[in-house]
């Protein structure tokens, strides 16, 4: 008998000839499943979880927000006199530079949230992105200290982006892990609520500040006051995050009570938090992970930071009004975003996906065609064509990226591949579009830029596995009742054939 690979089917004589071996064999691929294996959720752990984790996303999104929203005035506060391009370029390089950092700290991060768990780990992101983040609103003009205001601003930067990379991974794997599996898209679509909430808050304290104060006094002090009020915000934060338990699944791994299904069979070998180990043994599903990331976090950051500035430097709109459009379309995914995840738990991950992909390759151009027209319904039904296909992406990806990876080491081997991709694709788009725009001399880069990325997406999705209602890989099933999980006992009766 030589077959090697036991997912082969059989051949029927030698099943007849040794059937005691093939029952092994099967017993192997699918182990009895004990009803002290599956973790019953409790809903309101659940909800708490979610909450924690959601809120330390939008105050990271909060503070990219605001920075993206503040790039002009930024640009004259920090950086010496020169045409407004110039300094808008210095503003976003000094915003990308938080993306150079993210994956260092991915690298440190993810790896102990693996070891430690994804509790601590949480905690202390959560409150060195809050100092970065309080910090730059506290730093001297350029005016006052010179070029000193530009190296603090730097410096706070790269510590929020450090701190930033543990933070993404850690959030949708803690909300995965306590999630039960046939809702894990429902609950993960409140992490990117997070992130459009951020957004939201960010777009709408920027645009009342516009409204209300004059260009020299948003130039003066305006604009310190969105980064002081990330101050109480962290604390807020870190006080929910450390109320929280270890997630279940990483309480059983830590127990050795995590061998119930195939996939923790096969992952039972590798070591928790062991960053070699993540590169030489995951590097095909890291490969995907950041093709993912990449094309989502560049249809991403087009939207929602870089289009105010678009509309304001390239086609000569106020600050306010691109904002207020930018913020009524947020709103309008907030609403629809959750309805996304449960239509992902129904259909599969990959269908919400590959819509998303299919919009932005389809319709980027029409979209800009239509906000270069310049009126408001324009602008609008632009915004919300690509809207509608970012809040498939919004709704689905939080909870297919944790589920690419194995729970010893899904919180190091996240955290890398999506750090890696925001880094080199996410965090860098606005000044990538910037820079093309001035090469090019049309201000549709934006679009193509969009389409190229949406390409590399498609391509993607294809390549990855349907990953709905089943148990994350290397864990237990996760159910809401008691019920459920004696059904799942019971429907793992062995095949009378073996």
């Amino acid at each position: 008998m030589a077959a090697s690979d036991p997912h082969q089917a059989a051949d029927p004589e030698a099943v007849k000839r040794h059937p005691a071996l093939f029952r092994a064999i099967r017993k192997r691929q699918n182990p009895k499943l004990r009803r002290t294996d599956i973790t019953i959720t409790d809903d309101q752990a659940v909800k708490r979880a979610v909450k924690a984790a959601s809120l330390g996303n939008a105050m990271e999104w909060f503070d990219f927000g605001i920075y993206s929203y503040l790039a002009g005035t930024l640009g004259h506060v920090f950086f010496p006199s020169g045409n407004d391009t110039t300094q808008l370029l210095s503003s976003f390089a000094t915003f990308a530079v938080a993306f150079l950092v993210r994956p260092l700290g991915g690298m440190f991060f993810g790896p102990m949230g693996d070891k430690i768990g994804r509790k601590k780990v949480l905690a202390l992101t959560m409150i060195m992105m809050a100092i970065g983040t309080f910090a730059i609103g506290l730093i001297p003009s350029h005016q006052s200290i010179g070029i000193w205001a530009a190296v603090l601003l730097i410096f706070f930067r790269m510590l929020q982006g450090f701190s930033t990379g543990g933070e993404y991974g850690g959030a949708s794997t803690f909300i995965a892990e306590y999630a039960p599996d046939k809702r894990r898209g429902f609950f993960g679509s409140f992490l990117e609520f997070g992130t459009l909430a951020g957004y939201v808050g960010a777009a709408g304290l920027v645009t009342l500040l516009y409204a209300l104060l004059s260009d020299a006094q948003m130039d003066s002090w305006g604009w310190r006051i969105p980064f002081l009020v990330a101050g109480p915000l962290g604390l807020v934060g870190l006080y929910l995050r450390l109320r929280l338990d270890e997630t279940p699944a990483f309480q059983k791994l830590e127990g050795g009570t995590a061998h119930a299904t195939e996939a923790a069979d096969s992952v039972e070998t590798t070591a928790k938090g062991d960053l070699a180990k993540i590169f030489r043994d995951y590097w095909p599903t890291l490969i995907l992970c950041i093709c993912l990331v990449g094309a989502y976090n560049i249809t991403d950051y087009m939207l929602l930071s870089y289009m105010p500035t678009y509309l304001s430097d390239e086609l000569g709109y106020s600050e306010t009004h691109g904002l207020l459009i930018l913020l009524a379309v947020m709103v309008f995914l907030m609403l629809i975003i959750n309805q996304v995840g449960k239509l992902s738990d129904r259909f599969g991950r990959k269908p919400l996906l590959m819509t998303g992909m299919l919009g932005f390759l389809i319709f980027s151009l029409p979209a800009f065609l239509l906000i270069r027209q310049g009126s408001i319904p324009a602008i609008t039904i632009g915004m919300l064509l690509l809207g509608l296909s970012l809040v498939c992406m919004l709704g689905t990806m939080s909870a297919a990226l944790p589920a690419l990876f194995p729970t010893n080491v899904r919180y190091g081997s996240l955290s890398v591949g999506y750090n890696l991709s925001a880094s080199l694709f996410g965090g860098t788009t606005p000044l990538v579009i910037t820079a093309l725009i001035s090469l090019s001399g049309t201000n549709l880069m934006p679009a193509y830029y969009a389409m190229a990325a949406a390409l590399v997406g498609v391509i993607a999705v294809a390549c990855m596995k349907e990953t709905a209602n089943k148990p994350l890989a290397g864990s237990p099933p996760s159910v809401e009742t008691t019920a459920e999980a004696e059904e799942l006992v019971h429907s793992q009766t062995p095949d009378p054939k073996f």
